[in-house]
């Protein structure tokens, strides 16, 4: 089985707004080292959106609030940067919505290194994990949600996903130190 690992959303504009954000940084600093050593494909995806609002959808507020941060999400701020560190081996993917896959190249990166499996971390729980997460089981890839790994606004929100949803899903729900 190969495996990637999957880091979604933790930006310089999102952990430096959001405080839930920066809880995530320690474990995955942690880990990465680890997932790099065992092989993994580690994968960044990054959330940015264009600064004349090409790519929003019409009537969308979530999206239109995205926008009107300005620096924190449009393509080619720094607020976009990932705040973890990257290597040259690693994969840096850029998205517009929620899931990593949705609009990406991200399965067909994954499907050129023959990755069949997926551990699942980033921000927030309740949005690109759990979009990620369909996404990804909807492609055939089995899932991993690394629990310290992700956080979410709402604490019940993100315990809700990790204790009933993900499991409910076949999803396996670890933290980042027992995971290899």
């Amino acid at each position: 089985m190969t495996t990637a690992l999957i880091i979604g959303d933790l930006q310089q504009g999102i952990t430096s707004n959001y405080p839930f954000a920066r809880q995530v940084l320690p474990p995955l600093t942690e880990l990465l080292p680890r997932a790099r050593a065992a092989g993994a494909l580690v994968v960044f995806v990054r959330f940015a959106v264009r600064g004349n609002g090409a790519d929003l959808p019409p009537g969308n507020a979530m999206f239109r609030t995205f926008h009107e941060a300005g620096d924190t999400f449009h393509e080619g701020s720094a607020g976009t940067e990932i705040d973890l560190p990257v290597t040259d081996e690693d994969v840096v993917v850029l998205k517009r919505r929620a899931s990593a896959f949705a609009g990406t190249d991200l399965d067909l990166v994954l499907r050129a290194s023959s990755v069949d499996a997926l551990a699942i971390a980033g921000v927030a729980t309740s949005a690109m994990v759990a979009a990620t997460c369909y996404d990804a089981a909807d492609r055939g890839y089995q899932v991993t949600v690394l629990r310290d790994g992700c956080a979410d606004d709402d604490p019940a929100m993100h315990n809700f996903f990790m204790d009933a949803v993900f499991p409910s899903r076949g999803f396996e729900v670890m933290p980042c130190a027992d995971w290899s």
